[in-house]
């Protein structure tokens, strides 16, 4: 870290303080910027890394990312949604969020969600599936990112109650580049089956047919 540069003494000593307490207040609140000097040896020193952009610590002999809020949103659909066509894959269009910090719909596609910051990202979905069809039908999520497939990340559900319903869930963890996109996808071996909602009640709200919160935990 440099080494800060005080005021000069001079003559006037009383001046001399007024202009240390104005120059101490403005820069103790400002963080060091991180050099090569700098040493991890002990615990809890506090830098700005300038070339990442982001505050680190120093702890256990190494200097640590202090994640900074990079982004954050909840998406939810309010209305059912229905396969045309059964094995085939189809985007959950989400409705605009209401809660969102750089992370949102696409402007020009709004099956797509847009990340402005590269990081690892929790999200957790969910999707209320419904069927009319009393032999068993099967539902498939999964997500892509910028248009291709991610291995490994789908979830089958069947369901076999002709007006029965279910909720599919999952959280899961994805790593991002700053503008990346992803797409929630599904897809149902029957047309009998669909996202659907369930009407509010007297005793209690409506349910969406799906949710999807993302909350940004790593650089």
């Amino acid at each position: 870290m440099p080494i800060p540069v005080l005021p000069p003494i001079g003559n006037d000593l009383t001046q001399w303080g007024r202009l240390l307490t104005q120059y101490l207040r403005i820069n103790l609140a400002k963080l060091g910027f991180q050099t090569a000097d700098d040493n991890p040896s002990e615990d809890g020193i506090i830098l700005w890394d300038r070339s990442e952009a982001y505050p680190v610590v120093s702890k256990s002999n190494e200097f640590r990312q202090v994640v900074l809020e990079g982004g954050h949103a909840k998406f939810i659909r309010t209305t059912a949604q229905t396969a045309a066509l059964a094995d085939t894959a189809y985007s959950i269009t989400y409705d605009a969020p209401t809660n969102k910090y750089k992370i949102d719909r696409d402007a020009t596609n709004n099956e797509r969600i847009v990340f402005e910051e590269e990081g690892e990202y929790l999200l957790s979905f969910t999707s209320e599936i419904t069927s009319s069809s009393a032999s068993d039908v099967k539902f498939y999520f999964w997500v892509a990112k910028n248009g291709t497939n991610i291995s490994n990340l789908t979830m089958v559900k069947t369901i076999h109650n002709n007006g029965g319903t279910m909720l599919a869930s999952r959280a899961f963890l994805l790593e991002l580049a700053a503008n990346d996109y992803i797409e929630m996808k599904w897809a149902v071996d029957s047309t009998n089956g669909s996202l659907g909602v369930t009407a509010a009640t007297s005793f209690s709200p409506a349910s969406p047919s799906s949710t999807l919160a993302i909350t940004r935990i790593h650089a």
